[in-house]
């Protein structure tokens, strides 16, 4: 980092004053954190980044009655990174004073990495590579935020520090893993967040808190400085209220990283759009399951039509072996990378661990390397017939989640209503999609609806262009 200057104290920051939508009293409810809405406050003049911090820092600080937050990043660390930016044309970086969380699982230097496990945490002595790539773009951290231990679960409950709480009916779910990143954005206290993705983890949270979420095809986002879950499947995904802005983020975080041996740079025949006329999969009517919610199958009906009305076509597809493949995650060997992934520390610690999340993970030393060669071998044909899909539609959709739970149900059942939350998330990766979930529409108690367009790997932009022809 280059040599600080100091800030000038808040009364002298500026001889302009905060924009009206920054302007606040209290828990600041009505601050506007959209990306587009402070660069241009930036170039205009009327704001700086050491204002943003200085007022921002008073909402992330307050009583966190959501469990957003396992550890915050305080003003005078907030201003170091607003002053060096004041030093530098706001049209510089693009992402000049964006304010960003963190999932507690990804690299902050200098902070505790804890992978919501306190006896696992350390220290990381640097940024992850996309941390660093985000604030080498001008983008400032704000805080690491909390997520279902080591990233197991789709329901931001297994937490020793606290259920995570949906940002619109706190007796609900956020979703998992990546809870309080999705909370943080949904709650005004960053302008978009990092989690992860491995079975759900950055779709399930956007669809509870009416967000966008991107889970990119895997590699296009280094995992360098990111605790492993199944290290072959991890994606960083990115929340955000739109699509424009999530897009905005992906342009600056991803790229080839020579750290992470799973990095993948996009091929220069990528597909960016998705052709004015198009053909979008469909599940079988009979293959829909919203797991007894009255109101959301007709929210996704009401999702197809949207999809239509722009140009495509819907063609009902046998998605038996998206369903498959799903299965394999949990119920197969490959279960066996989690335990991998964390192994010195669940042989010595195991009573550290939630017991939830112990479980799931000490399940997997049933598997034997037998085992692991057999689902293998039934992921690779899986992988072949799922292909042929794509000979005949050019995406699918498909709801984010069939319903959502009150905290209180998921604590009652954590396996099932886990399990029900991944049935239309968990093949992702082990498909090599690319993925974004997107708001579609709210239940009469105003808990959203979302839905997932997927598509082959590196049809990231192509899925983002239409998620902003859908208004998205």
């Amino acid at each position: 980092m280059r040599a600080l200057r100091p800030c000038p104290p808040a009364s002298a920051a500026s001889t302009n004053p905060v924009p009206a939508t920054l302007t606040h009293t209290g828990a600041l409810p009505h601050m506007n954190l959209n990306i587009s809405h402070l660069s241009a406050a930036y170039r205009a003049g009327s704001l700086k980044p050491s204002q943003l911090v200085r007022q921002l820092a008073e909402k992330i600080h307050a009583e966190d009655t959501h469990h957003v937050w396992i550890d915050r990043v305080n003003l005078e660390e907030m201003l170091i990174y607003a002053c060096q930016l004041e030093a530098m044309d706001p049209t510089s970086l693009p992402l000049y004073g964006i304010p960003f969380a963190i999932k507690d699982n990804i690299d902050l230097a200098g902070y505790p990495t804890t992978a919501a496990c306190p006896d696992y945490a350390y220290t990381a002595d640097q940024h992850a590579t996309v941390v660093k790539k985000l604030i080498a773009a001008g983008a400032i951290p704000v805080g690491k935020t909390n997520l279902d231990q080591f990233a197991t679960g789709l329901v931001g409950v297994r937490s020793p520090y606290g259920a995570c709480k949906n940002s619109i009916d706190p007796d609900y779910i956020s979703g998992g893993s990546s809870s309080g990143s999705a909370v943080a954005v949904a709650l005004g206290m960053a302008s978009f967040s990092l989690g992860t993705d491995t079975a759900g983890s950055g779709r399930i949270p956007a669809a509870f808190n009416n967000l966008v979420g991107i889970k990119p095809t895997c590699g296009l986002l280094s995992t360098h400085g990111v605790v492993p879950a199944c290290r072959s499947l991890d994606c960083v995904s990115i929340f955000a209220g739109t699509a424009e802005e999530a897009h905005a983020v992906l342009q600056v975080a991803q790229g080839e990283d020579h750290e992470d041996a799973y990095s993948r740079r996009a091929p220069a025949q990528a597909v960016h759009s998705f052709p004015p006329r198009f053909r979008f999969g469909v599940p079988r009517t009979e293959q829909l399951n919203f797991f007894g919610n009255p109101e959301t199958p007709a929210l996704f009906a009401h999702a197809v039509q949207a999809l239509t009305a722009i140009g495509g076509q819907a063609v009902e597809i046998d998605f038996s072996v998206f369903l498959n493949t799903a299965r394999l995650l949990y119920e197969g060997a490959i279960v066996a990378e989690r335990y991998a992934a964390i192994r010195p520390f669940i042989e010595s610690h195991a009573e550290a661990m939630h017991p939830v999340t112990r479980s799931i993970i000490q399940g997997a030393s049933k598997f034997s390397a037998a085992d692991a060669y057999a689902t293998l071998y039934q992921l690779k044909a899986n992988q072949a017939q799922a292909q042929q899909c794509w000979d005949e539609v050019d995406l699918l959709v498909t709801p984010t989640a069939g319903t959502i739970y009150t905290i209180e149900e998921v604590e009652q059942d954590p396996i099932q209503t886990n399990s029900n939350l991944g049935y239309y998330t968990n093949f992702m990766n082990l498909l090599d999609l690319s993925a974004i979930a997107l708001p579609a529409g709210f239940q009469h108690n105003g808990l959203p609806f979302g839905i997932t367009l997927c598509a082959p790997a590196f049809h990231d932009l192509a899925l983002l262009e239409l998620a902003q022809r859908l208004g998205r």
